[in-house]
């Protein structure tokens, strides 16, 4: 299950309340982009039209092999694959104040490549100084333990 894409700065900026797993639908050279790992989830999230979840501002670039691609855009708002309650479930908690849907990770299982998305809360900024200074903590103690 090799991992294309984490969100390290979703992982920062919010606190993780519940993960979800879809997938996606994409072309033939979005497949062959995303398997060479150069696709970027910074500033992607999930938003909902009609009855169908899209995760938009997902960049993935052209494919460097397929030769000339008219008309190809890199951040087009990508279907996720998902069933109608988890659709139903997710807008609702988009829909509460202070939640947000992001993408956290993008990986294959088995032939298919999926996408984790999680509901999240944003963090305040004394949230995330002490995020930072637990892991400048942790990250001393491990030197001294090595010494």
């Amino acid at each position: 299950m090799p991992v294309y894409a984490t969100n390290k700065k979703a992982r920062f900026d919010y606190e993780i309340l519940e993960k979800i797993e879809a997938g996606l639908v994409l072309s033939g050279m979005e497949v062959k982009s995303i398997r060479t790992g150069t696709i970027s989830l910074k500033s992607s999230f999930v938003t909902f039209h009609k009855n169908d979840a899209f995760l938009t501002n997902f960049h993935i670039p052209k494919y460097k092999y397929s030769g000339k691609v008219l008309d190809y855009e890199p951040e087009k708002s990508i279907k996720l694959l998902l069933k109608k309650r988890e659709i139903d479930y997710l807008r609702g908690k988009s829909e509460e104040k202070g939640l947000t849907i992001v993408p956290i990770s993008v990986y294959t299982k088995g032939r298919h490549i999926k996408v984790e998305i999680a509901v999240c809360k944003g963090k305040k900024k004394y949230d995330k100084r002490e995020a930072t200074k637990k892991r400048d903590i942790k990250r001393e103690l491990a030197r001294k333990m090595k010494e």
